[in-house]
């Protein structure tokens, strides 16, 4: 290995360690040319110096201990290539979507750097991003049983504020039909007896789902009641 290929993996040592795990942003105006380009081999996006820095900000942010590892490094010509592993606990702030839930992230990357004259000019990266992609799938799994829980909770109290007989009047016969067009619906009716044989009926419709529309239901339910 040519001592120019050499320097090449130490600049690109230097680069990983300043600028991932010490946050040097100073070092990317360094180290990087002013036309750097940084190209996601997945994603097929594009980045340019100041993206990267504003994305390497981002992620710091969301880490209180993310420390990244060289594991394998190789350089042909003007190429470097660089195995390393970024490694966290996600508990400050959320990332791509993903509340922070104090659970340590590990993702391996591959970046094939291009020096020229001292500054890197193109990197090409892949990553293994399945571990986001699990806790995405697994965050969205909870929200989605709490979000059943709560549903089921709404609809008990929903079924237990309806009324359970149909009052008895002479001549007329009641029957009615509550059908929600989901699983809880905010519509609610009653019936209440009032004086000289009379009988009144409250129509209504909580805006809303959920556990707060089924609240304001059976709250507004017992106003009529009262006053009855």
């Amino acid at each position: 290995m040519s001592s120019a290929e050499e320097n090449n993996k130490a600049l690109v040592r230097r680069f990983i360690q300043e600028f991932y795990n010490r946050g040097n942003m100073d070092v990317a105006d360094e180290l990087l040319a002013p036309n750097f380009v940084a190209r996601d081999a997945l994603a097929g996006e594009e980045a340019s110096r100041e993206d990267l820095k504003r994305e390497m900000a981002e992620q710091a942010a969301t880490s209180s201990d993310l420390h990244f590892t060289i594991e394998e490094q190789i350089a042909e010509g003007d190429k470097v290539v660089t195995r390393y592993i970024g490694s966290g606990t996600h508990d400050l702030a959320e990332y791509e979507g993903l509340a922070p839930t104090g659970v340590r992230i590990t993702i391996e990357n591959i970046d094939i750097d291009r020096v020229v004259e001292g500054k890197i000019v193109e990197e090409r990266s892949l990553s293994d991003t399945s571990p986001l992609w699990q806790r995405r799938m697994e965050q969205e799994r909870i929200e989605r049983e709490r979000f059943e829980q709560e549903l089921r909770v709404a609809r008990r109290i929903q079924q237990a504020s309806l009324p359970k007989a149909v009052p008895k009047i002479e001549g007329w016969h009641i029957s009615p039909l509550y059908r929600p067009a989901r699983e809880v619906g905010g519509d609610f009716y009653d019936f209440h007896l009032l004086s000289d044989g009379r009988v009144g009926l409250v129509v209504g419709d909580a805006t809303g789902k959920g556990v707060p529309a089924a609240l304001v239901m059976s709250t507004t339910c017992g106003m009529p009641r009262l006053a009855a």
